[in-house]
């Protein structure tokens, strides 16, 4: 049962809080009643921030990164490996690999895994603009850098069969992140030994 709240603009913001994802009512409350202790300007640069992300973000037309212009930073670094491209699920995993400081490549990212228990099928993702790039040339070996999670491994299988024609080398990471792992919770020294120590996709998963 929820609570009454002596005021239909505190109740209406704490509704929108609670919508985020992993924050529930209390929490949502306390994060309503702490921004109306802050200073009027302070709220309003949150605010502005948050609408400014919205309406002004961007995606790489590359490798599909949230980026603050049409081409994002990593691709448009001349420093990175344009051999070698890591698959990942979102922004997060990109992030994370960075922080490992182990890879110079160039990423893909698919906005997602293969989930039919979430209708998320082969369409939703963009995995045939990872084919057109492989197609394209000058790309030696894919680097698939999904969750060892049921899902990410359906869709690690997917995508390998769908590069097959193409003739080029398909790692994946070492099993050094466990089975059943979130990538983006796997400490970075693990992570970076997993990319270094990646294996051919084809000698390592049997679907």
């Amino acid at each position: 049962m929820n609570q009454p709240y002596s005021s239909a603009l505190l109740e209406n913001a704490v509704n929108e809080f609670a919508k985020l994802p992993g924050i529930g009512r209390k929490t949502a409350l306390r994060l309503v009643l702490h921004l109306l202790r802050q200073e009027e300007l302070s709220v309003e640069n949150f605010g502005n921030a948050i609408i400014k992300l919205r309406k002004e973000i961007k995606y790489c037309h590359v490798c599909h990164n949230i980026s603050d212009s049409d081409t994002c930073s990593l691709c448009s670094d001349p420093n990175r490996d344009d051999s070698i491209i890591c698959v990942v699920e979102n922004i997060k995993e990109v992030m994370v690999i960075e922080n490992t400081h182990q890879f110079k490549g160039r990423y893909h990212v698919l906005g997602g895994v293969i989930s039919p228990m979430d209708g998320i099928g082969p369409s939703d993702l963009e995995i045939d603009s990872l084919v057109k790039r492989v197609s394209e040339g000058g790309i030696q070996e894919i680097i698939l850098a999904l969750s060892a999670t049921m899902e990410g491994d359906t869709t690690n299988f997917y995508i390998f069969r769908k590069l097959a024609p193409h003739n080029i080398k398909i790692s994946i990471l070492a099993r050094g992140v466990s089975v059943g792992d979130e990538l983006e919770y796997t400490d970075e020294i693990t992570l970076g030994r997993s990319i270094i120590n990646r294996m051919p996709f084809n000698e390592t998963f049997k679907p």
